[in-house]
């Protein structure tokens, strides 16, 4: 949520009560839940008080160098870098910080592109759901200091960490993840010379480049609005690497672990470590922040490496939704 974590404690502090949001959400069907009301608390917004991208805009690259808008961005900047049939894009992270959900098309697919700052999470989600293709926006409210989205076909809350439904008609559905990366600007560039970047649709509606939660993601920080337990052994601001190994079973590995080591096995699973992406969260401007490195992980399958989905959010958030999940640190 768009409010500084060094002025915000005393902000947004309302837990939840389906009472009081009937007026807001008259389509949302409030008897059907799959969590606790006391985990749902007000982040401050109200419905789409943080505005998601829903006609998104692109400029597109020359043999790798960035033109327009897009030239600002810099080369260590994280983007969330989406490619479906040939359709390379990339998302920076600087507009993303904004809006949190970009709705799109890419290669004939529908996907929602999302980002939590809060917890750092970056997920790609497939919009079609059985036969229906939803759009997503935000609702305002936190679980676990992580986004709550809604749909707005039937106006059900959707968990950003992992897609699954909360609240609504949909409960109980769960989004399929797509693979993606979060990649510095200048890795996209070297990976799709003539990819598409996403712009703002008016530049100077928000102060684009800036970083609203400054230090955010510093030593000794603590999560927004959250009351849960934390991680033993690890800081809860910590980026871990977070994987489904296998059906239903989630691993994460911290990164310095993988810093440290440069590449890690897990099976037929490979994930690797290079320097050069800034810390959205760490410094008054996305490009000034401090190098925390690009994270690629594969799957070897008959000699040959494919992107498999994975998310780089913090330690606690991790722990938040998989209690009982390792952390290899």
């Amino acid at each position: 949520m768009l409010i500084a974590p060094a002025t915000s404690t005393t902000l947004g502090t309302a837990m939840a009560d389906p009472r009081s949001w009937r007026a807001e959400w008259p389509r949302t069907d409030f008897a059907q839940h799959t969590v606790p009301w006391a985990e749902i608390k007000s982040g401050g917004p109200r419905k789409d008080g943080i505005p998601s991208i829903d006609k998104p805009r692109f400029e597109q690259l020359k043999d790798g160098t960035a033109t327009g808008w897009a030239a600002a961005i810099g080369h260590a900047e994280p983007v969330i870098s989406l490619v479906i049939g040939g359709d390379a894009r990339a998302y920076p992270l600087r507009v993303l910080i904004w809006h949190e959900i970009a709705n799109d098309v890419v290669g004939g697919t529908p996907v929602a592109v999302t980002y939590c700052p809060l917890c750092n999470a970056s997920v790609v989600f497939e919009r079609r759901v059985e036969s229906r293709v939803l759009d997503f926006g935000t609702t305002g409210k936190l679980r676990n200091s992580d986004l709550v989205m809604y749909d707005r076909q039937t106006e059900s809350w959707w968990q950003q960490f992992g897609g699954d439904a909360i609240v609504g008609v949909m409960h109980g559905k769960r989004l399929r993840v797509v693979p993606s990366r979060l990649e510095s600007f200048d890795r996209f560039g070297q990976r799709f010379p003539q990819g598409h970047v996403l712009i703002p649709n008016d530049p100077a509606a928000r102060n684009y480049g800036a970083n609203p939660y400054v230090g955010y993601d510093t030593k000794g920080q603590m999560p927004f609005l959250y009351d849960g337990s934390l991680p033993d052994g690890i800081e809860p601001m910590e980026r871990v690497i977070a994987v489904e190994t296998k059906p239903g079973y989630h691993e994460a590995w911290s990164l310095p672990l993988l810093r440290e080591r440069g590449t890690i096995e897990s099976g037929n699973i490979i994930l690797k470590w290079e320097a050069g992406q800034t810390s959205a969260l760490d410094e008054a401007s996305v490009a000034g922040g401090r190098d925390i490195g690009n994270v690629v992980v594969q799957r070897q399958q008959e000699g040959r490496l494919s992107d498999i989905p994975y998310d780089v959010p913090f330690a606690f958030a991790f722990h938040a939704f998989r209690p009982n999940s390792p952390i290899h640190k």
